[in-house]
Order: C-alpha cells, then sequence, then structure tokens
C-alpha cells in the first residue's frame, strides 16, 4: 500500500473488500441451496452402498467420476489402493490448501430402517464418512464454478482405511503422505470436518489444539506352567498373573502420571485357559493407550512395560510386551491457524453456531497430515435430538441430519476461499 493512502482510501478499502466477501457467501449460499436434494442424494447413495477399508471400489469410482465431471484439472486415482488426490486451480497463481474426507464404513450391521439404510450386511458408515465425502464433494462443485474468481488452488484428498486397514495391509494417511497426496502441489494448509452427533446440525465445534487422542495397541503374552487346577502350586497360573496385571495397569493413570494430563489405557480383550480344572499355560492381553501429549505417551508406554514385566516376575511367570506399529498420533489442531478460521465460519454458519468444543479420548489419522503441514479438523454437528438422531458414532442406531450437509458445504467453501484470498485474520 502507497505512503499516500489515506484514512478515508483505506477505510474504502477494506470496505470494498468486506462487501465482496459478503456478496459472495450469499452466492455460495445460493448455489449450496440450488444443490441441496442432490447433496442428500449423494450422501444416501453413499450410505446404501458402504465399503470396508481398503475395499472403497465403487465409492472411489463414484467419486472420481463426480470429480472429472466437474472438470478439476487433475484427478488421480489408484493413491493407496483407493484414495483420489484432485486438484482445482485458481484463476491466478496463489497458494494451495487441501480438504481431506475419509472414505471407508465400518463393520457394524445397520439397524435402522431408513429408506437409505446400508444395502450391504454387516456393513455401515456409523462414523459419517458419507458425510465427509458429500460435503467435499459439494465444496469441490461450488468452487468449480468460481474457479475465475479465486488464486491459487485447492487439493481435494479422498482418503481410504481410516478406520485401518486390514491386517497385512498397508493404507491410510500414512500411506497416501507416502504416496505423495501432500506433493506436486505441495499444500500450506489442510482442513477436515469430523461428524458429531453430540452438536446439534448446522452448528459447528472447534479445538485450538489437541483434539482428538493418539492411539497405541498393546499386545500382552503371559506365560505360566501348565498344571492341575487343583493342584496349582505344582504350576505357574497366568490368569492370576493376568489379572493382576489388568489391575495394576490401572495405576498409571491413578498414581503414575500427573492427574491433569488426559490418558485412558484400557484391556480389551482377555484370552486363555481350555477348562475349568486346568492352569493354563499362557494368557493374551490386548489393550489400548490414549493420550493427548507425546511426552505423556512415552513415559505411559514405558510404565506399562514395566508394570508388566514386575508383576510377571513376582509370580516366575514371564511376560512379552509388544506395540502395534499401526500407533496414530495425537490429532493436535494448529492453534494459530484454527484461530484465524473461526471468524470465517462465524460468518458463514453465525455467530452461536461456531462452539468451542473440548478434547475427545477418540483417534483419527487425520494427525498424520498435521505431522507434515498445519491442519485442522473441525467438529461438524449432524445431531439432532427433537427426532431421535442422537445415536453415538461406531453404533448400529447412528444417524444424521441431512441438514448438516449443506451447513458443512457453505461452511467449508467460504473457509478455502477466505484461506486463498488471504482473508484468515485472528
Amino acid at each position: 500500500m502507497g505512503r499516500n493512502t489515506t484514512p478515508t482510501a483505506l477505510f474504502v478499502l477494506v470496505a470494498a473488500l468486506t462487501l465482496g466477501a459478503q456478496d459472495r457467501r450469499q452466492r455460495v449460499a445460493q448455489a449450496v441451496e440450488a444443490m441441496r436434494d442432490a447433496l442428500i442424494a449423494q450422501r444416501r447413495d453413499f450410505h446404501m452402498h458402504p465399503e470396508l477399508s481398503n475395499r472403497e471400489e465403487r465409492t472411489s469410482r463414484v467419486i472420481a467420476e463426480k470429480l472429472r465431471n466437474l472438470g478439476l484439472d487433475e484427478v488421480r486415482t489408484g493413491v493407496s489402493r483407493y484414495g483420489i488426490v484432485a486438484l482445482l486451480k485458481g484463476a491466478r497463481p496463489g497458494p494451495v490448501v487441501a480438504l481431506r474426507a475419509d472414505m471407508d464404513a465400518l463393520p457394524i450391521q445397520d439397524a435402522l430402517a431408513t429408506p437409505y439404510r446400508s444395502r450391504h450386511d454387516g456393513v455401515k458408515h456409523a462414523c459419517g464418512h458419507d458425510v465427509h465425502m458429500t460435503v467435499a464433494l459439494g465444496v469441490a462443485e461450488v468452487l468449480s464454478r468460481m474457479r475465475a474468481e479465486f488464486p491459487g488452488a485447492v487439493k481435494f484428498i479422498f482418503q481410504p482405511a481410516e478406520e485401518g486397514a486390514p491386517e497385512g495391509e498397508e493404507s491410510g494417511a500414512a500411506q497416501m503422505i507416502r504416496e505423495g497426496a501432500l506433493e506436486n502441489p505441495r499444500p500450506s494448509a489442510i482442513f477436515a470436518f469430523h461428524a458429531d452427533p453430540m452438536l446439534e446440525a448446522g452448528k459447528v465445534g472447534y479445538v485450538a489444539g489437541p483434539a482428538l487422542a493418539s492411539s497405541d495397541t498393546f499386545r500382552i503374552r503371559i506365560a505360566g506352567r501348565r498344571a492341575h487346577a487343583a493342584l496349582p502350586h505344582q504350576g505357574i497360573d497366568p490368569i492370576v498373573v493376568a489379572a493382576e496385571c489388568i489391575l495394576a495397569l490401572q495405576t498409571v493413570r491413578s498414581r503414575r502420571l500427573d492427574p491433569v494430563e488426559p490418558m485412558v489405557l484400557s484391556v480389551g480383550s482377555v484370552q486363555g485357559g481350555n477348562r475349568s480344572n486346568i492352569l493354563a499355560d499362557e494368557v493374551r492381553l490386548e489393550g489400548t493407550l490414549r493420550t493427548h501429549n507425546e511426552a505423556v505417551r512415552e513415559q505411559a508406554m514405558a510404565l506399562v512395560r514395566e508394570i508388566v514385566s514386575g508383576v510377571a516376575a513376582a509370580h516366575g511367570a514371564r511376560a512379552e510386551l509388544s506395540w502395534s506399529p499401526r500407533s496414530v498420533p495425537v490429532t493436535a489442531n494448529d492453534r494459530e491457524l484454527t484461530l484465524a478460521a473461526v471468524p470465517s465460519l462465524r460468518r458463514t454458519l453465525g455467530e452461536r453456531n461456531v462452539v468451542e468444543a473440548r478434547p475427545v479420548m477418540a483417534a483419527e489419522d487425520f494427525s498424520f497430515y498435521q505431522k507434515q503441514i498445519p491442519g485442522v479438523m473441525f467438529w461438524l454437528g449432524v445431531g439432532n435430538p427433537a427426532r431421535g438422531i442422537r445415536a453415538a458414532l461406531h453404533t448400529p442406531e447412528f444417524d444424521v441430519d441431512e441438514e448438516s450437509i449443506p451447513a458443512g458445504v457453505k461452511a467449508m467453501a467460504n473457509l478455502l476461499l477466505d484461506y486463498l484470498e488471504g482473508a484468515l485474520k485472528r
């Protein structure tokens, strides 16, 4: 800006930019409202045809065809099996920003009798990924019509296997990154929504900082010595050892860590023995560790090893501890980017519809993108208590208020445009 710019000229410039953004928001809203029926139909199509992790063949085909029909500049398929990376270029040079949507469903039976209930027995979109994909496609459609107006480019990342690839297979966010999803061009930031049935449709929740937990799976094998159950002194009972380990592990949370640090340690599987009158020769435990802090995570993992080996040794047993290589880091939203994005969301949805949320102990592999570039995952409200839509994620009764979809498209389309235009200001 030149030295001779007067306060009046500056006011006029700011006012013009503000009015321009308001006009653009109105046009985005009108475009989304015109798409409302098509968006809902798209979500229902995804919901009726759910596919498990690394099996998203139809889902990928539908998305790729839609993106090509919208005229995106690049549509790369086959990234990490069924992933898609697509690029929409604006009319002039500028930054690159990414939007990520996950694609996979869960091995859960659909318990609802809706017209759009899952047609695949034992498989359901019970985590809202059908909504995530629909919102991202809606954003792509809106922005494809406005490409002459914005600088830079938007990279759309449709990711398979967020819920976890089958044993022995690779996929998910980490594999997408290894196969170049964040390269050529490299985004300077990435955003995502995640459905939240505890938040009403039309609202968005944000957390500046750690929002979802790390996730580590542990496996413990306790080796004892088989004996007749009437003569326990002749053996080493791994079931007793396992029971003591399970209880002792809870002291990691209650007695060994700073009590204000979020952490959950749960044993979810106990297997061992085959008869009531025979001491088992081994017991296997499986569980999960969740934290919001990398230092706490490392400390807790060390304490698990210390406790398990110590309890086993005290009984003359042997313990083997292993951690799954498929760990997920903390989903830590970039604080500055989050707080800069909130005013954009509020300008689109209204002041009262953008609320600060609480961190949760669930995990999300969006965190792998955040390890590479600044990223923010927002909660997209999909609940409606008045209509009985309140079932939790990952349950057979899960459903969404479809009013959340137009709200999500409007909010994310405007957020991306604000980012590209340099309008995200604290």
